[in-house]
């Protein structure tokens, strides 16, 4: 049975995909290449350009990301918005997945995805939203990756879960010290299903929505 971590921090973990970010270009393992918005500057673009290279030569790069908004603790709004749509541009370009980082921003996305013309297949990592804000996201190429918050009953990210059609589920231990193998757990007990169900379901979601297959 093969657990796939979509969304990890923590390098040289068996099936998973390795949040490389702007700086680190690790070889031979499935990474995602991004500019996380905490990690914006005006010359963004100048490293914009190494990751492009690298994504479109590198068939380990399977998603762009983490890229996305963050009123909290990122730069300037019109920023954040310009190296968001330019990750979002080459993920679809490449027809593989972006990674999303939203944090109080989620009227930023929306307002993206009503005016994007071909946008990419977007996972929402770490999703702990309130559901009819999920909801919202449905109509559009929108996915969820469910972590830590999975072993809190009461979580938003538990009640999502128990909702979200299962073809948009994925599975994560972000920058925690958890074992995949735990989260897909927690969310076999919330649905009923077994974890190897649960593994197979989430290798056929990533695999409908990349060019870029994992097994």
């Amino acid at each position: 049975m093969h657990c796939w971590d979509i969304h990890t921090h923590r390098e040289g973990q068996p099936d998973s995909i390795f949040q490389a970010g702007n700086s680190k270009m690790v070889e031979g393992i499935p990474v995602s290449l991004g500019i996380h918005p905490w990690e914006l500057d005006f010359n963004w673009e100048t490293h914009f350009e190494k990751i492009k290279r690298e994504a479109d030569q590198n068939p380990c790069v399977l998603a762009i990301g983490e890229a996305g908004f963050d009123r909290l603790k990122g730069p300037e709004i019109s920023l954040q918005k310009a190296a968001f749509h330019a990750q979002a541009c080459w993920a679809a370009r490449l027809e593989i997945p972006l990674i999303l980082h939203c944090v109080k921003s989620h009227d930023l996305f929306l307002e993206y995805l009503k005016s994007a013309k071909n946008p990419p297949c977007i996972i929402w990592h770490g999703w702990n939203q309130k559901p009819e804000l999920a909801a919202q996201l449905l109509p559009f190429p929108v996915f969820f990756s469910f972590g830590r918050q999975l072993l809190h009953p009461g979580s938003n990210a538990a009640k999502w879960l128990a909702a979200c059609p299962i073809d948009r589920v994925f599975f994560e231990t972000d920058d925690s010290e958890l074992k995949i193998e735990s989260i897909y757990q927690a969310a076999s007990l919330i649905l009923q299903l077994p974890e190897a169900r649960l593994a197979e379901q989430v290798i056929a979601n990533w695999n409908t929505i990349s060019k870029r297959k994992i097994s």
